[in-house]
């Protein structure tokens, strides 16, 4: 009885060992505000810089990039996190866990969790919004970067925001948007914290915007119309710069302009 016993628990103690090793792969964790688990990494040691990634993305995008290297290379402490709902982290999927913010909460969590003082933000395109907010709520941000961004964002009903909320939620709704709900699903993206990031994404309005005093750099691919005209956001924000590099939105954070227009920036 007793060797049946092993037999029969063999394959449930190696599913065990499966899950643990699985569970080690998204070290290293914090759990943030609310209790969700929350996947980053650190590159480099001297002054703290994050890295916010875009819409049906993570924290793998920037390690593909050449800023990330270029930034440690210039002495930064580089910091890149899965925002909720991505990549390594948790991936709640009621309201509760994204709206109010959740996610800026949990960059700010994660700042005090690695007992960080004032830090760099660079964001890019979904991450530029995220700056953007993020600019409003934490005072210890030192300088900004807003990456693939025009001024669109602010308003509330922005047609882009809502037509991607609803390509998630309403198969079919929208089929010029399509393409970008089968990349989602084939990379294996979790389709319904996607749709809560749309619904709940934070809008820091044009009054919002002219309050900012924190230097900010919007860089922008010369090709990329994705998300408006970059002048306006340029125009919103007081004192800010804007750079133009070579590419689309897919390309232009990936290109050696990007990466030195940041690098600039940032050293300055």
């Amino acid at each position: 009885m007793s060797r049946l016993i092993n037999v029969i628990l063999l394959p449930f103690g190696l599913l065990l060992s499966f899950f643990a090793s699985a569970q080690s792969t998204r070290d290293p964790l914090f759990i943030s505000f609310d209790g969700t688990r929350i996947h980053y990494d650190i590159l480099g040691e001297g002054k703290p810089v994050v890295l916010l990634h875009g819409f049906i993305s993570n924290s793998e995008s920037w390690k593909r990039a050449p800023v990330r290297q270029a930034l440690v290379d210039a002495g930064f402490r580089v910091i890149t996190l899965d925002l909720r709902g991505n990549g390594l982290s948790d991936k709640p999927h009621t309201a509760e866990a994204y709206e109010r913010n959740a996610e800026l909460k949990d960059v700010m969590s994660l700042m005090k969790f690695l007992g960080v003082g004032t830090y760099d933000v660079v964001g890019y395109s979904r991450g530029a919004i995220l700056t953007a907010k993020l600019l409003t709520m934490d005072k210890q941000i030192h300088k900004a970067i807003m990456g693939g961004m025009g001024l669109d964002f602010s308003d509330p009903n922005w047609y882009r925001r809502k037509n991607f909320h609803e390509a998630l939620t309403k198969p079919g709704s929208h089929p010029e948007l399509q393409s970008a709900v089968d990349y989602a699903k084939k990379s294996g993206a979790d389709t319904v914290a996607l749709a809560r990031m749309q619904e709940f994404q934070p809008v820091t309005t044009p009054e919002e915007l002219a309050k900012i005093t924190v230097p900010v750099l919007v860089v922008n691919g010369d090709i990329d119309t994705d998300n408006g005209d970059p002048r306006r956001l340029v125009d919103a924000i007081p004192g800010s710069k804007l750079v133009m590099v070579p590419g689309d939105h897919g390309g232009a954070m990936r290109t050696p302009e990007f990466a030195k227009a940041v690098v600039d920036f940032l050293t300055k």
